[in-house]
């Protein structure tokens, strides 16, 4: 059974600072307490600055003494996040997890991979050798991916909104679905049309 008391002191820690560590975390759904969603800016000066990445976090019955389960629901190019899934290949997040972590010091260290890739020990096996072969494409095509998924412009948003809802889709519903899918265009259409 998940602590629920440590969960709630740690949810109140991550977001008391939320603006200088540029972490956060929330409820997912506003009542599962094992299920949350956080927030990583991406660092500075580095191919993900300005971009705000989202991740899903799940807590197994053993947390804390269990690690947990933490997945990019952002897309992003990165020798240790697959390109695919969002999947994270972070040695505390698997046999290095100690109780003593909190989800906000995983965060952290997510957003410090960020800065830091490890492509010796990757994820993603085609990220990793763009990393190590031609690094200036690597960093062009992560900086572009931060563009494309990781920042919401409002303008980009009202646009995408309007396509959608003259497609015959409800405005408020189009908007729930962009902000569900972190405002991937293609993936709203998806969730939109199988109802």
């Amino acid at each position: 059974m998940v602590d629920v008391s440590r969960v709630q002191k740690e949810l109140t820690e991550c977001n008391r600072d939320r603006e200088v560590s540029g972490v956060s975390i929330a409820l997912h759904d506003g009542a599962n307490i094992s299920h949350l969603t956080g927030t990583i800016a991406g660092p500075a000066d580095s191919p993900y600055e300005g971009g705000t990445f989202t991740i899903d976090i799940r807590l197994p019955g053993g947390y804390p003494f269990e690690p947990p389960k933490m997945q990019f629901i952002t897309k992003v190019w990165h020798p240790n996040i697959s390109s695919q899934n969002g999947a994270i290949c972070l040695d505390i997040l698997k046999d290095q997890w100690s109780p003593a972590l909190t989800l906000k010091t995983a965060l952290l260290s997510l957003q410090a991979l960020l800065s830091c890739p490890a492509p010796d020990d990757p994820q993603d096996a085609v990220v990793a050798q763009q990393y190590l072969r031609d690094y200036p494409t690597f960093a062009a095509t992560a900086r572009y991916w931060t563009e494309a998924f990781a920042k919401c412009s409002s303008t980009g948003m009202e646009e995408k909104v309007q396509k959608l809802v003259e497609m015959g889709f409800p405005e408020e519903l189009v908007r729930s679905t962009l902000k569900s899918v972190d405002g991937d265009e293609n993936m709203a259409l998806e969730k939109l049309c199988s109802g």
